[in-house]
């Protein structure tokens, strides 16, 4: 016997096997079925012994659940017990009837005396070791994947008399391995504003490869996806403003360097999809424009081009919008598929091309609509691998659409940390799948940190890469290392200024002369000193940022 624990909100039914864990947890509101374990049944919870589920049955109230109350052993085969049910109980999801009419009312009564007019005939046998369905001829000519399957899976539905009642928990999601895995290229490796664009070679910088791995009954299916930045040559070097504009090469020849990057792609990949996540307007319109006018002089079938601008469609919370981004996708997703090898090793499909995205920083936006392209192969594969049945959505199965939501989420913070310094933005949206207050603020703090390090510490992190992946070597004989710059006396003396000048306007203000004239005078000094360092260390502001020592050559444009 099992332990059936009853709450307003739920039914939990814990499994009957000695030492097991684990609680089916039914809930009366929305019916979802899913595992939980014993601690989570809130000790309030109204406790019954039952004997199992013949399963649920929805009548005008609503749905029911039928539970076995009482049991009988009859006999045994090969060992096996075999036991008679002889009394169940209908219990009602619904806590109450003042929804119904008053006929509405008199024939749920009817359909539950019909009910209890069937449980009521003698017959009920089951056993929960033997396969009471299948002769034993039957039995003896099946193939090993035949026994690996529940009792449920293959019994003879010919004599499954509660098979009607069983099918919402037939129906429930297979267990499976769901993998995720990033790769990223350590050709044009770096840091964020100093590593933009391509190299001469063609790799882009912060490019990640971006697998998605199913695994069900020897079955494998992968989707692979691929981000970098805009593949022409452009830089975006900080200068202390909180977002440098980003400047376009007018002295090398772009078209080649662009033509490599796609050339090794399609080798990799085959046909490229670039879903180009930038804003169309401002300091960011430019690379939006300059990227779509190369892919239309490349002039090549097999790389296609949709600008989507993430920010404008996104704006004031509305982030549903992200779906008219996918429905012009779908049918390329369709065409391009994904991998699928089965328990034989024999490969089913191939996947034909990749959905190649970026933003400014191939960070936020970008994983974001990684995340939904990913989600929508998945549900595809699922349904294939025979996971989930007609119908079934991935959103539905609230367990797994946590685990998937909160594993891309972690997905953009490793790759957040590596290229940018802080964790990803938006990670509530791909978490929770809404936008919210909080992860704004949370936005706004990563934001602050991501300034500071982008101007202060990102040189030092820069050539760290540099020396370990061997693009610098230290030479031996070599009298100074690049690292003993000297610095420009401004680069102590105006901060010093503008420091002691600020504190001066401050300290005036606080310790009023003796006229007020004369208060706003020295206010006003102090302050014009203090605002007019600023504004000339704003002005150098590269010669005040830490800047990379070691590489000097494509990296610094």
């Amino acid at each position: 016997w099992s332990e059936l624990h009853i709450t307003p909100e739920k039914f939990y039914v814990e499994a009957c096997d000695d030492g097991a864990d684990d609680v089916l947890a039914i809930d009366r509101v929305s019916t979802e079925v899913t595992l939980t374990v014993k601690k989570d049944v809130p000790p309030s919870a109204v406790t019954r012994p039952i004997y199992g589920i013949l399963g649920t049955i929805r009548l005008v109230a609503g749905t029911y659940l039928i539970v076995i109350t009482k049991k009988k052993k009859v006999g045994e085969i090969f060992s096996h017990a075999i036991w008679k049910a002889t009394d169940f109980d209908i219990l009602s999801y619904k806590k109450t009837m003042l929804h119904l009419t008053d006929i509405q009312l008199q024939d749920n009564k009817v359909f539950l005396s019909m009910l209890s007019h069937v449980l009521s005939v003698d017959g009920f046998y089951f056993s929960t070791t033997y396969d009471l369905t299948h002769t034993l001829q039957r039995l003896a000519n099946t193939s090993p994947e035949f026994q690996e399957m529940s009792l449920l899976e293959r019994a003879d539905p010919r004599f499954v008399w509660n098979g009607h009642l069983l099918r919402e928990f037939a129906a429930q999601p297979e267990c499976f391995d769901w993998l995720l895995v990033s790769r990223r290229s350590c050709f044009r490796a770096g840091v964020r504003y100093y590593v933009r664009g391509i190299d001469s070679e063609g790799h882009a910088a912060n490019f990640v490869e971006t697998e998605q791995i199913v695994h069900y009954k020897g079955s494998k299916a992968s989707f692979v996806q691929t981000r970098g930045s805009i593949p022409f040559f452009w830089s975006q070097r900080p200068n202390l403003k909180y977002k440098p504009k980003p400047q376009i090469s007018k002295s090398v020849n772009h078209m080649d360097g662009f033509q490599r990057h796609f050339d090794s792609q399609i080798i990799s990949y085959g046909k490229q999809m670039i879903v180009n996540l930038v804003n169309q307007k401002g300091s960011e319109k430019p690379l939006e424009q300059t990227f779509a006018k190369m892919v239309n002089s490349m002039a090549n079938g097999m790389v296609k081009y949709i600008a989507f601008d993430f920010h404008k469609e996104c704006s004031r919370m509305r982030w549903d919008r992200l779906q008219i981004l996918m429905d012009q996708l779908a049918e390329q997703q369709d065409e391009f598929s994904y991998f699928l090898v089965d328990s034989d090793g024999k490969i089913v499909t191939q996947q034909e091309g990749i959905f190649r995205s970026n933003c400014m920083d191939c960070l936020d936006r970008t994983n974001v609509i990684q995340s939904l392209l990913a989600r929508r192969s998945l549900q595809a594969q699922l349904q294939r691998l025979g996971v989930l049945h007609v119908g079934q959505r991935i959103e539905e199965q609230a367990d797994f659409e946590k685990i998937y939501k909160n594993a891309w989420a972690d997905n953009a913070n490793a790759c957040a940390k590596q290229y940018a310094g802080t964790g990803a933005l938006k990670t509530d949206y791909t978490r929770t799948g809404k936008r919210t207050q909080w992860g704004l603020i949370m936005d706004g703090w990563n934001s602050l940190i991501r300034y500071y390090k982008n101007n202060f510490s990102d040189g030092f992190r820069q050539d760290a890469i540099d020396l370990f992946l061997g693009n610098y070597s230290v030479d031996e004989v070599e009298p100074a290392s690049p690292l003993h710059v000297k610095k420009d006396w401004k680069f102590l003396a105006l901060p010093i200024i503008m420091v002691v000048a600020f504190s001066m306007c401050i300290i005036c203000l606080l310790m009023a002369g003796d006229t007020w004239t004369e208060t706003l005078a020295y206010v006003l000094f102090w302050g014009s000193a203090s605002f007019g360092t600023f504004a000339i260390i704003l002005y150098n502001g590269k010669d005040f940022v830490d800047a990379p020592k070691l590489v000097q050559k494509e990296k610094m444009d």
